[in-house]
């Protein structure tokens, strides 16, 4: 399976539980290749999520430094907050704060092993 097919196969599945609990939810077209907003937009009761969802099965989760800034850019004009879901086979989905990320050279970086002791689940963030 390709990677743009694994991202919006993802994308797709957490839409649908999203749905499931009641959100109404937008899946923004080509936001893996445009990077101007999020992937996800849930909203409930007026409470709105912002979601950009990576797939990703290795020992750490990078997003380079332009894709993280229009993430930051969105939710300082949203206001909404903004999530990266990571999905890991196996573990499930796992909700990261742009703040949790740590700035390296030329990407924004966060290691399995962080995102398992912060432990966010997507119950925690509804």
């Amino acid at each position: 399976m390709n990677r743009y097919s694994k991202g919006a196969r993802s994308e797709r599945e957490l839409l649908n539980i999203l749905a499931g609990k009641g959100y109404s939810v937008i899946r923004s077209a080509g936001s893996g290749v445009n990077a101007l907003s999020p992937d996800i937009i849930a909203i409930k009761a007026g409470k709105l999520i912002a979601i950009e969802c990576k797939a990703w099965n290795k020992g750490s989760l990078s997003l380079p430094l332009d894709q993280f800034q229009k993430l930051v850019e969105w939710q300082n004009n949203t206001a909404f907050p903004t999530f990266v879901a990571w999905r890991m086979n196996g573990k499930g989905w796992f909700f990261i704060k742009l703040e949790e990320f740590e700035k390296g050279s030329n990407a924004y970086n966060i290691t399995r092993s962080k995102t398992f002791a912060i432990g966010r689940r997507l119950e925690s963030i509804l």
